[in-house]
């Protein structure tokens, strides 16, 4: 018999700035989810209020970063009453190991959600090798 578990909302992790930015405003380390399946790894990124054209994403030495910008221009007028969600930009950083694919690492973005898929270097696939 399976005991429930409660879902808690996790609370939103401001970035602990070990670096300065260039960009005003506070930055929020993205949740992110990460699964593997036999070819691929997959992270789903929370971006919310990020637009396509707003996120920045970069490769360097297997270091990989995404960067996702809040246009703040959406929110002057704003004037909440009560609010349980801050506003700012995204960073988040992660080494990949050498069983990743870098040419092929595909980013796609909907309903606030960044999914980047790391296909596995072909030589690192599981294959399943026939009985003769």
């Amino acid at each position: 018999m399976s005991k429930k578990q409660e879902l808690t909302p996790q609370e939103k992790k401001e970035l602990d700035a070990r670096e300065e930015k260039t960009v005003a405003g506070k930055f929020y380390v993205p949740g992110t989810d990460i699964f593997e399946t036999g070819d691929a790894i997959t992270m789903a990124m929370e971006m919310p209020g990020v637009n396509r054209e707003n996120i920045d994403i970069k490769l360097e030495k297997r270091q990989l970063s995404v960067q996702g910008h809040i246009d703040f221009d959406n929110y002057d007028d704003f004037k909440p009453v009560y609010t349980e969600y801050n506003v700012g930009h995204f960073s988040r950083s992660f080494t990949l190991s050498s069983e990743i694919d870098t040419e092929n690492i595909n980013a796609s973005v909907a309903d606030g959600v960044l999914t980047l898929v790391l296909p596995k270097a072909r030589e690192t696939q599981l294959r399943k090798i026939q009985v003769n």
